[in-house]
């Protein structure tokens, strides 16, 4: 069995971590993908007005900037940070993967690429604002192929 786990700094996401540890001492899955998508802050807005061909017009101009090198340092750091995590539980072999964009599309689109059989992801538990921005684990959750497990929980710390 392939699992991804998907992380960020929120504090849903941040309870994956050691729930998924328990879980995979249990289940001892034949590869753990760790998977961190950097997005710009206020992106959800930015993808909602422009079309495609904008965001990757976007995308490219952000490339090789000081903006990039800033994201790529951060989405680095947690996924050091996590993998040290899962390592501290017992968990070895840990694949982490970086990636830029819409985090559910990219989420989805990794899962796909490396033949996943289950996708954990934190559920930051707010009622009202997923009505007005939507949310990752939700969309996760309704377009994933495989299972999705949400995981809601206290914040792992960095």
């Amino acid at each position: 069995m392939k699992i991804l786990i998907a992380v960020d700094e929120s504090t849903g996401s941040r309870a994956v971590v050691p729930f998924s540890a328990n879980i995979l001492k249990c289940v001892i899955p034949e590869a753990v993908i760790l998977v961190y998508v950097e997005k710009l802050q206020g992106y959800s807005l930015i993808d909602r007005m422009l079309g495609d061909a904008e965001l990757s017009t976007l995308k490219d101009t952000i490339k090789e900037t000081d903006i990039q090198e800033a994201l790529d340092r951060k989405g680095k750091k947690i996924l050091e940070s996590c993998r040290k995590a899962f390592e501290e539980k017992g968990v070895k072999g840990i694949k982490t993967v970086l990636r830029s964009g819409h985090p559910a599309d990219e989420i989805l689109e990794t899962a796909g690429e490396e033949g996943v059989d289950m996708i954990i992801i934190g559920s930051r538990g707010k009622r009202v604002s997923h009505l007005f921005m939507g949310s990752v684990s939700r969309e996760v959750a309704e377009r994933a192929d495989m299972p999705v497990l949400l995981v809601k929980g206290q914040k792992f710390e960095v």
